[in-house]
């Protein structure tokens, strides 16, 4: 709540705070390579969404270069490969909020979103008790992802 409410302390950039420490478990980070990497999102829509991100702090999809481009959708690929390996899921929601208006809570660095997609994975909670419900912890889905990141 205190992250929603806007008290507490955030960073400037999460992201890049995050891929510069060297704490991958507690971040909550499955996967790191050369370009970019995989972390845990902490508000997910469902168990396993997934942000993918590069390093370099860019918020401008046009003016990233390609090999960086490149980088992301090979790791949004594993990422996409990791979830049906260890979830199953129907569906997935795969992209990318460019601009305050398109949604992007983080306009300054790219990122991609992977969210697993179930039938009836919709439910009641949001819309009555104003609150998401999902079936486990961030630390258990961290446990369940990394093993597919060798």
């Amino acid at each position: 709540m205190a992250y929603v409410g806007g008290s507490g302390s955030r960073s400037e950039c999460f992201l890049c705070e995050k891929a510069a420490e060297a704490k991958d478990q507690e971040n909550l980070i499955v996967h790191r390579a050369r370009l970019g990497f995989i972390v845990l999102n902490l508000y997910p829509y469902n168990s396993g969404h997934l942000l993918v991100a590069p390093y370099v702090h860019a918020g401008d999809l046009t003016a990233l270069a390609p090999e960086v481009g490149h980088a992301l959708f090979d790791l949004t690929q594993r990422a996409v490969a990791a979830l049906q390996q260890e979830y199953q899921p129907e569906g997935f929601n795969v992209g990318m909020n460019l601009g305050r208006p398109a949604g992007a809570g983080l306009p300054d660095h790219l990122h991609i979103h992977v969210v697993p997609r179930w039938n009836g994975d919709t439910n009641f909670m949001p819309v009555v008790g104003q609150t998401k419900v999902l079936p486990e912890t961030l630390d258990r889905t961290w446990e369940r992802l990394r093993p597919h990141f060798p």
